[in-house]
Formats: structure tokens, sequence, C-alpha cells
């Protein structure tokens, strides 16, 4: 069954919503895969079912029948741009677009797009909302300058306490306006009940996996901060130490990236694990990936703002083995914050391959009712302080406080 096909979360709907019958503009650089794209398709989704309009600015992507699916409408625009000629002239076009659709607030996932709807709100009176997806720390005053733009929202939404400290560090004069909402999970679609055999059986023989292999899954574009090359060495040291029938899947597209794809191809040919390690492109049915999984691994090298797969997979009930830096700390419990007892996965300090190899024979070490109690505790965990229904109510209270009030 296709994410578009799903069952959907159920939002509470009230025909005197303070949001309903107005029009929320939304605009990021394309609809294709990502968090930040994820979670404009469920912010549409929990605006349509209060009755208001959920417009997306975007260049157009996988994501777009999606996003129409569940109730929003895309407007193509050239939001990817970063261009500084095409983004002045991106400003008058995105406030032509908002004036039409009589938007009542803008709200933007990007820095390039950003800059324009900054632009088009200041010029239309509108407020403006912006959300970090990535902590942006900038190493240049150029570069901070530039990434300033997603600290000068009206409401400035960051999507964990790491992002939060790291915006406050970088542009202490957003204070008040900064406010954590955590990204949410669709628990209807990540839960082990609602996913069949089928897809994960067809999904398993997709990728080559024999049925008696069990799965490590890295689940993430492949880029080098997400932390492949650990993976590739980790896998290589689990194999000298004697393990055996285990596929280390490695799930995401390039997205241009083609010399860093190659190099790893490299890796895994020089590290004689071709076989071992596969990297299998895009995957559109992630609960079934998860469920395919013996563990999960979130190897990054660089600090995760969120690290939406950790949380995805706890919500599938999978052991995780993440790096401990980022918002890590606040997606997975692990010691030594929590005991051995509450753990719902594995921290290990990142680019340790020695430590990633270790924490995936244990998580795969795990016996029938240990893995059983340790899924049961992490599904609570995401429960508890993840859900999509959480996210979506603390946005729209965001929109209706900027559009009642002028406050968050």
């Amino acid at each position: 069954m296709s994410r578009a096909l799903r069952p959907k979360p159920v939002f509470p709907r009230a025909s005197a919503h303070p949001l309903a019958g107005r029009t929320i503009l939304q605009i990021i650089p394309e609809l294709d895969a990502g968090g930040a794209e994820r979670t404009a398709i469920d912010v549409a989704r929990g605006l349509a079912s209060v009755g208001a309009r959920a417009i997306v600015a975007s260049t157009g992507g996988r994501l777009v029948g999606e996003l129409q699916a569940q109730g929003g409408i895309w407007a193509p625009f050239p939001a990817a741009t970063k261009n500084p000629l095409a983004m002045l002239r991106n400003v008058r076009r995105l406030a032509r677009l908002a004036h039409d659709e009589r938007a009542a607030l803008i709200h933007a996932r990007s820095r390039a797009p950003a800059w324009v709807a900054l632009g088009a709100a200041r010029a239309l009176g509108l407020p403006f909302v912006t959300t970090y997806h990535g902590s942006y720390s900038g190493r240049s005053a150029p570069k901070r300058l530039y990434n300033s733009v997603m600290a000068r929202g009206d409401a400035v939404i960051a999507n964990s306490s790491f992002t939060a400290r790291a915006i406050g560090s970088l542009y202490p004069w957003a204070g008040e306006r900064v406010r954590v909402i955590h990204r949410g999970t669709d628990l209807v679609a990540y839960a082990p009940a609602a996913v069949p055999p089928q897809r994960v059986d067809g999904l398993r023989r997709s990728w080559g996996v024999a049925p008696h292999e069990r799965v490590v899954l890295l689940a993430a574009r492949i880029t080098a901060w997400k932390g492949h090359r650990v993976l590739i060495e980790a896998a290589a040291q689990l194999r000298d130490r004697g393990l055996t029938d285990v596929a280390f899947i490695l799930a995401g597209d390039p997205q241009g990236r083609d010399g860093f794809a190659k190099e790893l191809d490299r890796r895994i040919a020089d590290a004689r694990l071709q076989g071992v390690v596969r990297r299998v492109g895009h995957c559109t049915d992630m609960p079934a990936a998860f469920l395919a999984a013996s563990v999960v691994t979130v190897p990054s090298v660089e600090a995760e703002a969120f690290g939406r797969s950790a949380v995805e997979a706890q919500a599938m009930g999978i052991p995780v083995v993440v790096s401990d830096l980022g918002a890590v700390p606040e997606t997975v419990l692990a010691p030594p914050d929590h005991p051995v007892a509450a753990r719902t996965g594995w921290r290990v300090p990142a680019g340790d391959a020695g430590a990633l190899a270790d924490a995936i024979e244990a998580a795969l070490s795990l016996g029938a009712s240990a893995r059983e109690a340790l899924a049961a505790r992490a599904r609570a965990h995401v429960e508890r302080s993840f859900s999509l229904e959480t996210m979506v109510s603390a946005t729209l209270d965001t929109y209706i406080a900027l559009l009642t009030t002028g406050r968050r």
C-alpha cells in the first residue's frame, strides 16, 4: 500500500475552527524525499482536516501526488533557485501568488525560499513563519547572515531542543519567538500491525535479501555526513569477527552526489563486501523497510537536528543504533542518561566504527523476550513524545496565535 493510500490519522475537525476557510502558504524547494518535505505534507493534511486551504509552493517532486491526495494544493514555483537575481524576481512572484490566493500566512522551510518568503510576507503585511529542519550552523560571517533568515520569522519553529539551543547561540535576538515542535511520526502508518507480510517480503526480495538473512539498515540520502563510510567499516569488522547471514542495506538516493556514491561502491569492493553491503536506491515504503530490518542504524558523523529515521524505527519496534550527538539524546533512550532497563536503542560515538560494530552485534544478539521488551518501550516512547497529531496541533496553534493576537 502506498503512503498516499494509507489510513489517515484523525485530526480534530470543527466547523468553527479558527483556521477554517483560511489559506496557509508553505514554501519549500522541492517535494521530494526528506523530513522537511514530509512535514510540509503532514501539516497540509492537518490544515485540510480543519477546513483550511493548504498551498505548497515548490518546483515539484515525487511527493506532489501525495500532497494532493492528502488535501493539499501544489503551486508550481521555482523555489529551489539560489540565484540572487532569480530570488529577487521570486519575491514579486510569490507576493502575487499569496495575494491572488488570499494567503493569511507564509511558512518557509528552507533558506533560499525563506528569503523570498520574507520579502513577500513583509510586502503584503502577512505573518511569516520559519521552521529549522537543520541546525544551519554556518562557519563564516556571510554564511551565518544567509542562514539568519530562518531566525527572522514572527514565529521560529525548531524541530528539537538541540536546534533551539543552536538558534539561541547564533541568533540570540530571535529570543522568545523560538518554540520547539518535535518532528511528528504517523503512528497509524508506522505501526507493525499496519504492514502486511507481503509488503515486507516484497521489499526484501527487491533488495536481494535471502529469507535467512538479517538486515542492518541505513536509510538516508547518499551524502558523506550520514555515516555510510563508518557503517561499511563496521560491516567489515563484523565480517572479520565471524558474523554471517547479515545484509547491510544502504537505502537512499545520491541526489546528484554520484561521485560519493561511486566512492562507496569502491569501498565496498575494496573491503570484499560485495553482496554483504548493498546500495538499493530510494525506498518509497519506509514502514515496510524498517519492519524488514533487524537493526536500524543512524551513524551520522555530523549532528542530526532531529533524526527522523531513528524515531520511525522505534515506532516500528526495531532496535536502533545511533551516533551520540545532536538531537539524538532527545529521541533515543540509552545509558548513561537512562538505565539499561529503559533502553530503546544504542548510542555510540560518532565516527567510531568499532563502537558501531559492537552495538550492532549487541542488538543482533538480543533474545526474543529482550527484543520484545525493547520494542514495547520504544513504541511507548514515540507515542509519548513524537506523535504526528502533537506536531500538527502545535504548528496550527502557532498559526492561530499569529493570526489572532500577533503573538506566538
